[in-house]
């Protein structure tokens, strides 16, 4: 996908070295035609990596996509330098009035905490309530899944007695939904984090939709208003080395961790890493920006909030 962001954002020197296709700004603008405008608000430590993890996805197909990444006005990131903060990223106050039609939210490593103890709550909050209205489809992923799924259904999450962690085995439940278009009966996803939601609070309320499910990792894909919303718990997005970062860190740093399941030939880290999501995650986000961004987003993106009346 020709993407239009910035030609000094480091993952486009990343992605070039992968053999991906990316168009920076400058020669998208001769391009005459309406581009998709996607928001990205950005909850990962490490911003720079996470960019890199969604335009990989986002990249090589014939759509034109525009990229605003969001930021958190009041949090303080630990791990991306100020400046690439100030030159890249937006606050939700500059966008607020404007209509996207696509976004993505992030996971977080806030899990341990309640909602409401989350520094942010009430600004990621705002946000759901304006993506309701201002964007025509949205993708929730994982802590973000969860957050958004209690704040607009009381969906409530739960504490695992330990970490979720590794590529688990999924089963498509409705083939018929046009984002598993293509999709294997079973495929594997990505999972890394210490709480869940529930599938018998899914099924409380008729207006979800339960898409896949792990018997493993339990829910994994749920829908919403007929696709202008998703929730995924999985992290589909996860470049090879991710879990191996995460396993790494977390064993110097001392504390218990398993070592991620199905994710290291023969389960042995010292053999490699054995990728078995990367097609799915290509198509997920392919299909996702085709048949519920482009084929849904009307032309005019004033007219998006007008789609809010058809789906309530």
């Amino acid at each position: 996908m020709p993407l239009n962001i910035s030609p000094d954002l480091p993952a486009i020197e990343i992605l070039k070295k992968e053999n991906i296709f990316v168009m920076d700004a400058l020669r998208a603008s001769t391009q005459d035609i309406r581009p998709l405008k996607l928001a990205l608000v950005n909850l990962m430590p490490l911003k720079i990596t996470t960019e890199t993890d969604f335009v990989r996805l986002l990249s090589n197909s014939p759509l034109q996509v525009e990229i605003d990444f969001i930021k958190i006005k009041d949090h303080q990131s630990k791990n991306t330098p100020e400046e690439h903060l100030i030159t890249f990223y937006k606050n939700f106050e500059d966008i607020r009035n404007l209509n996207y039609d696509g976004l993505i939210v992030t996971g977080a490593p806030v899990e341990s905490l309640d909602f409401e103890s989350v520094t942010y709550w009430n600004e990621l909050k705002e946000i759901f309530d304006w993506a309701a209205v201002h964007v025509t489809s949205s993708i929730y992923i994982c802590w973000a899944a969860q957050a958004a799924l209690n704040h607009f259904y009381g969906i409530p999450k739960y504490h695992l007695e330990k970490k979720k962690f590794g590529v688990f085995k999924h089963r498509v439940l409705d083939s018929g939904v046009s984002l598993l278009r293509g999709f294997d009966d079973e495929f594997y996803v990505p999972h890394s984090r210490h709480t869940e939601i529930r599938k018998q609070d899914i099924k409380k309320h008729p207006e979800l939709q339960l898409l896949v499910e792990s018997a493993e990792a339990g829910v994994h894909l749920v829908m919403a208003r007929g696709g202008r919303e998703f929730f995924t718990t999985g992290h589909a997005e996860y470049a090879p080395d991710t879990l191996h970062n995460e396993y790494v860190r977390d064993l110097r740093k001392g504390l218990l961790i398993e070592t991620p399941k199905n994710y290291y030939i023969d389960d042995e880290p010292a053999k490699g890493i054995s990728i078995r999501w990367r097609a799915h995650a290509h198509l997920l986000f392919k299909n996702w920006l085709n048949y519920y961004v482009y084929q849904a987003t009307p032309f005019d993106a004033t007219e998006i909030p007008n789609l809010a009346y058809l789906t309530h």
